[in-house]
């Protein structure tokens, strides 16, 4: 009996404090995360236009057209193709950037590491039209200096491929100087005394950047690589919208700006709440699968 008395859990007057200061934060969280999902799933089951006073009930109907709809495939695909683009620019260069500037370069430091992150700050709508004007095919300064030199720039903004080409360039001028900073970060954390002593053992740079700075960083690493394909997908809705609003024919569409586009132009709300529930259940499958083989080889100091 005195064991299970013991056992009981008194809330003290510091308990309840806690769970006051709390109440705010679940309070947003109810209403701006939890409620809205809640509310996707639902509409999820309706055909409603968001004029009509009334929703109709169509069940798995708009799992099943977008499930059939060609354009969908076409519009994961290109999502698809993003996260690759974006990882390579936003995780792959910068994490060798870091590494050269911080093993390798000595000089300067303070300069590259603020000309990297300046971007990050600004707006990518100032970012897209700036790039715009950059890239324009007709009088842009790249095509004028291609023009030079006998190469004639290709009309990106109507060519599949090219244009997702450009728009993650875009987005990741956004995205690149946060990643660097904290790669940057992780990487001069690494034990000098290791570094140091492999390159007395003349061990050769890239060697050195795979066996010892990658597992030892790989924490700060993973967590990047998330951020990058969640923010990048999120950042990358801005260029679309402002430059090409999903064109030619879908071919810069991604499944965020394609949900978006669904529901706040075409105006099928429940289709657009099934690709919103859709892609939600792909990234848990994958984010599943990252924790269960990827978090396997993650070092964590400590």
């Amino acid at each position: 009996m005195q064991v299970a008395k013991s056992s009981k859990i008194k809330l003290t007057k510091d308990h309840w404090k806690a769970y006051g200061l709390l109440i705010p934060s679940l309070i947003i969280f109810i209403l701006f995360m939890f409620w809205p999902f809640i509310y996707t799933i639902y509409l999820s089951f309706f055909d409603w236009n968001m004029v009509k006073p009334t929703k109709e009930f169509v069940g798995l109907q708009n799992y099943k057209d977008v499930l059939s709809d060609p354009t969908t495939y076409k519009v994961f695909g290109n999502t698809f193709i993003y996260i690759v683009l974006l990882l390579i620019i936003n995780l792959i260069v910068p994490y060798i950037f870091a590494f050269v500037l911080d093993v390798v370069l000595k000089r300067f430091n303070n300069f590259y590491k603020g000309a990297f992150f300046l971007p990050s700050v600004i707006s990518l709508v100032v970012g897209s039209i700036l790039f715009t004007w950059l890239l324009n095919p007709v009088s842009g300064p790249v095509a004028i200096i291609l023009g030079w030199f006998g190469v004639e720039m290709p009309v990106w903004s109507k060519l599949d491929g090219w244009v997702i080409v450009v728009l993650s360039l875009i987005t990741s001028w956004k995205v690149f100087g946060y990643n660097f900073i904290v790669l940057y970060a992780s990487i001069n954390g690494v034990s000098r005394e290791v570094i140091e002593a492999a390159r007395l053992d003349q061990v050769p740079l890239w060697k050195i950047f795979i066996h010892i700075v990658l597992p030892m960083s790989s924490a700060t690493g993973i967590y990047v690589l998330i951020i990058t394909i969640v923010q990048g997908l999120q950042y990358v809705f801005t260029p679309i919208k402002v430059i090409t609003q999903g064109g030619p024919n879908y071919a810069s569409s991604n499944a965020i700006y394609h949900a978006y586009h669904e529901a706040f132009v075409l105006y099928r709300t429940g289709h657009s709440a099934a690709l919103s529930i859709l892609t939600m259940a792909i990234f848990i499958i994958l984010l599943i699968l990252e924790f269960k083989f990827v978090e396997r080889g993650i070092h964590y100091e400590n």
